[in-house]
């Protein structure tokens, strides 16, 4: 895909998420929107997956340690179509398998996510397990910058280097807010650079709404014998500017005006993109 278009399906895929949130009344809206951008990247632009054979020997693996942002991953699996997009009318609604976290009852979702800070040891699991079978699969995994809080973060980044594992890429989220204020108040974790890199990581700081920049260091292959770090500075709630870089859009609701406003303004920008 051309970048145009990976930024066409961004857009289209938070209006997706949007319209989830709204029929089911809940979501963690702000956080969906602000890695919209990073899985269109992964899922459209790099990984090496088949939907019509999710369980395909080789695959690249996916862990998404943030998992409270399923929304986004839900409404990218049924547009890749891992199950049919009608099913993504059953959101958070009783007995649906498109529950609020990672589900691995539904194809494309290697493993249940939710207790944040689990994601990135088990991707090490992973990773090290290809590794010592001789398989090129490679691993990615989310998170969040308020899970940096989580011990286990920083015992699979310190397991990670000493295996070295090149096979495996982590992303962190950096829109500096979390559930209950910035994350530099709640845990300071900045320099977080120097921090991974101390951790024998090689670390990239990109603009994280930026699809480009993503599928270029993405793409870019690892160190010999170093697991990658992306640090992708993002926006939370990007794409609708009465939500961007509002704590309170961590998990809310919006009311029927605002989310017709929220519409409006997406489908400004695909417009402006399809005219450019």
């Amino acid at each position: 895909m051309e970048i145009i278009e990976l930024q066409k399906k961004a857009i289209k895929i938070r209006k997706e998420v949007l319209k989830m949130i709204d029929r089911s009344r809940t979501g963690h809206t702000g956080s969906d929107l602000s890695c919209a951008d990073i899985l269109v990247a992964l899922y459209y632009g790099v990984m090496n997956i088949d939907p019509q054979n999710p369980e395909m020997e080789g695959r690249d693996q996916y862990v998404q340690s943030k998992g409270h942002a399923v929304e986004t991953l839900w409404a990218i699996l049924a547009d890749k179509g891992f199950f049919p997009k009608k099913e993504l009318e059953t959101f958070s609604q009783f007995g649906t398998r498109l529950i609020g976290h990672p589900n691995n009852k539904v194809e494309g979702i290697e493993m249940n996510t939710g207790s944040l800070g689990h994601g990135l040891p088990v991707s090490v699991g992973i990773a090290l397990a290809g590794k010592l079978d001789h398989k090129d699969y490679h691993t990615y995994t989310l998170m969040g910058d308020g899970e940096l809080a989580e011990g286990s973060v920083w015992e699979g980044a310190m397991s990670a280097a000493n295996y070295k594992l090149d096979n495996l890429t982590a992303i962190i989220d950096r829109n500096k807010l979390q559930i209950t204020g910035p994350s530099e108040s709640v845990m300071a974790v900045e320099n977080l650079k120097a921090k991974w890199e101390a951790f024998g990581w090689e670390v990239h700081e990109v603009p994280g709404n930026d699809i480009a920049a993503l599928v270029k260091a993405l793409k870019a292959p690892n160190q010999p014998h170093k697991p990658k770090m992306i640090i992708a500075l993002t926006t939370k709630g990007k794409g609708v500017s009465y939500m961007e870089n509002q704590a309170v859009w961590h998990h809310k609701v919006p009311s029927p005006e605002e989310y017709s406003q929220a519409m409006k303004e997406l489908d400004r920008q695909l417009e402006e993109l399809e005219n450019a």
